[in-house]
C-alpha cells in the first residue's frame, strides 16, 4: 500500500510539474511577442523618420537654384515622386513638374507619367530656367498617408 501510495504521489508531482512548466512556456512566450511587437513598432517608427530625414533639408527652407537642379538630378528619377519648380518667370502661372506630376495640396500622384528632361531648365531664354544664383523657397508635399511625394520651389 505504501508503494501504491509513493507511486500516487510521484505521479501526482509529475504532472503539476509539467503543468508548472507549460504555464511558464506560455507565459514567457507571450510576453515575448508583446516585447516584439513593440520592437517592430519602433523600429517601423524609426525607419520613417530615417527616411524623411533626407528630405528635411528641403522643409520650409531657402535655397539656391544649384541647389535646386541638384535636388532635381538626384529625386526625379524616384518612383512615385516629384519635383515642382516655378521660376519667377512662370510667376502666376502652374511652373514645371520634374519626375511625376503631383497634386501640391494633396500629394496624388494621379498617373505617372515623368518628365526627365533638364534642357529647358539649363537654358537661359526659356522661362523654365532656373538660375544658379537664384533663391527658392522650398517645402516638401506628403500624401494621405503621410508619405513624402514631392518637393516644390518656388523662386523668390
Amino acid at each position: 500500500m505504501e508503494e501504491n501510495t509513493g507511486v500516487g504521489i510521484r505521479v501526482a508531482a509529475g504532472i503539476f510539474l509539467t503543468i508548472m512548466l507549460i504555464t511558464i512556456v506560455v507565459i514567457i512566450t507571450i510576453s515575448s511577442q508583446d516585447a516584439a511587437k513593440q520592437g517592430q513598432t519602433k523600429m517601423a517608427s524609426i525607419t520613417t523618420q530615417l527616411s524623411d530625414t533626407e528630405f528635411n533639408t528641403y522643409n520650409n527652407t531657402t535655397l539656391s537654384g544649384s541647389q535646386v537642379m541638384n535636388a532635381i538630378r538626384q529625386y526625379m528619377n524616384l518612383e512615385q515622386f516629384g519635383i515642382k519648380v516655378t521660376t519667377g518667370k512662370q510667376k502666376g502661372h502652374d511652373g514645371t513638374f520634374y519626375g511625376n506630376t503631383f497634386d501640391v495640396t494633396t500629394g496624388d500622384i494621379p498617373t505617372p507619367n515623368k518628365n526627365l528632361k533638364l534642357e529647358d531648365a539649363l537654358n537661359q531664354t526659356n522661362a523654365t530656367y532656373i538660375n544658379p544664383s537664384g533663391q527658392f523657397k522650398s517645402y516638401i508635399v506628403r500624401d494621405s498617408n503621410n508619405m513624402i511625394r514631392g518637393i516644390v520651389f518656388d523662386q523668390q
